[in-house]
């Protein structure tokens, strides 16, 4: 009896400290990256498909107003802007790569919005967390700015992070949830048209 008590103290040890460990593993693996593209709908997919990437959301970046809804936010009374927050792995996806994607799902020549949504609420943002994002974030414009396949001006924001809200429930996954209007809306806003005209074919 003693044996077994004595085993059963020494394996909820070795399980303490295993899980002990292992979150602190899973805590060092997740990073976030914070950008703007116009509707966050449009944002989500192509983050969702990269390896590496844990979880996107929307939601709502930047303004003055505690925790606001989506009818305050698209009237552009509050400063926020449309964003969506990205959960990833950087041992298995660089914030590198994810600025990449994310310049090829926006039209960054565009200071008034994006597509057919106009308003700063709409603006293209990258919104750095620490000297290195904010580091990592310039550098990627720049490099654009030089090598880019179009002549006009890159009018993208690269800001500090503020508090992110997360958007209503419905917006979540909306491209899963209503593919039908998902897919009308970006031929109707001309996103697709407009995003193989900057960068080609994708």
């Amino acid at each position: 009896m003693l044996t077994r008590m004595l085993m059963a103290i020494l394996m909820s040890s070795i399980l303490i400290s295993f899980n002990a460990h292992s979150a602190e593993e899973t805590d060092v693996s997740i990073a976030e990256a914070i950008v703007a593209g116009g509707c966050f709908w449009c944002m989500e997919h192509p983050f969702d498909e990269l390896p590496g990437v844990i979880k996107t959301t929307s939601g709502y970046t930047g303004g003055t107003v505690k925790n606001p809804t989506y009818e305050q936010v698209s009237s552009g009374s509050t400063g926020h802007f449309e964003a969506l927050q990205i959960l990833y792995n950087p041992t298995k996806i660089s914030y590198e790569k994810l600025l990449e994607v994310f310049w090829h799902n926006i039209d960054p020549t565009d200071g008034n919005g994006q597509f057919c949504d106009k308003g700063n609420q709409y603006r293209s943002v990258i919104f750095y967390q620490g000297e290195q994002q904010k580091r990592i974030a310039e550098q990627s414009k720049a490099t654009l700015e030089k090598n880019k396949p179009f002549p006009d001006t890159i009018m993208t924001l690269i800001l500090p992070a503020t508090e992110f809200f997360p958007a209503e429930e419905y917006h979540q996954d909306y491209y899963q949830k209503n593919p039908v209007r998902y897919n009308y809306y970006r031929f109707s806003c001309g996103r697709d048209n407009r995003l193989e005209t900057l960068w080609g074919k994708p």
